[in-house]
């Protein structure tokens, strides 16, 4: 059985990335396993595209898979913007807001 982590890595293989790093970051959010990721994609791909039609090329490559997932934190460059010692921020804390959160 595959984690849903391996999915999205599998569904995000046809950018044909250089560099991508897939994280389960569900520990931090209060929504149960498997709902919160965080994706590092570098494509040759992405040249020439603004950031939302990086994001687009994305969720058309997860298709339905997008569907299962609560939150998918993009990060997305080009190999020059990812030579040139891309800065990968930290995911925000969960702000809250669901039925499973402590009052």
């Amino acid at each position: 059985m595959t984690t849903r982590a391996e999915q999205i890595r599998d569904a995000l293989s046809v950018l044909e990335p250089l560099h991508l790093d897939v994280t389960d970051e569900s520990h931090m959010h209060s929504r149960g396993l498997e709902t919160h990721y965080k994706a590092v994609i570098v494509s040759p791909l992405f040249e020439g595209q603004r950031a939302i039609r990086r994001h687009q090329s994305v969720y058309a490559a997860m298709g339905p898979l997008m569907q299962q997932v609560h939150a998918l934190g993009l990060h997305t460059y080009t190999p020059a913007e990812w030579e040139a010692d891309a800065d990968v921020p930290d995911s925000p804390r969960c702000r809250g807001g669901g039925k499973h959160d402590p009052a």
